[in-house]
């Protein structure tokens, strides 16, 4: 199953500091770890995003199309980085979770907080009818 986790941004990474070298060391440990065991069948495509004042947002409301360009308010609110993984389960996708916040615990200390999503994926299997219509 292929899920993928969404890490919210934090207002160290809306001010476009760079990650933290430690930080990025464990993660690379953690994913190697993860990847022997088992418990990680494949990374898809992982990585960070850069602060919102470089990006914008397009919205559709009332049959009209607006953009608005970043920074945008809030940074808990905004995804950060991502990253796209094979697993077994759910049950499996949410440890994967737990375990890359309890890197952050470790290298950054008890004041730091942060936030995970885990969604899952779908691709034309999941959508009767979509494949054949693709001409799959």
């Amino acid at each position: 199953m292929r899920f993928m986790m969404l890490v919210k941004a934090t207002v160290d990474s809306e001010a476009g500091l760079p990650p933290n070298p430690e930080l990025m060391a464990a993660i690379g440990r953690l994913t190697e770890e993860q990847m022997t065991s088992g418990l990680l069948v494949g990374m898809i495509d992982s990585g960070g995003l850069l602060p919102s004042a470089g990006g914008a947002r397009v919205r559709l409301a009332g049959g009209r199309v607006s953009t608005v360009d970043g920074p945008f308010a809030e940074a808990k609110e905004l995804v950060g980085g991502y990253a796209i993984m094979e697993v077994r389960s759910l049950e499996d996708a949410v440890e994967l979770g737990r375990q890359f916040m309890a890197v952050h615990a470790e290298v950054m200390g008890p004041e730091y907080e942060g936030e995970l999503e885990i969604r899952p994926l779908f691709g034309a299997e999941e959508v009767p009818g979509f494949a054949a219509e693709a001409g799959a």
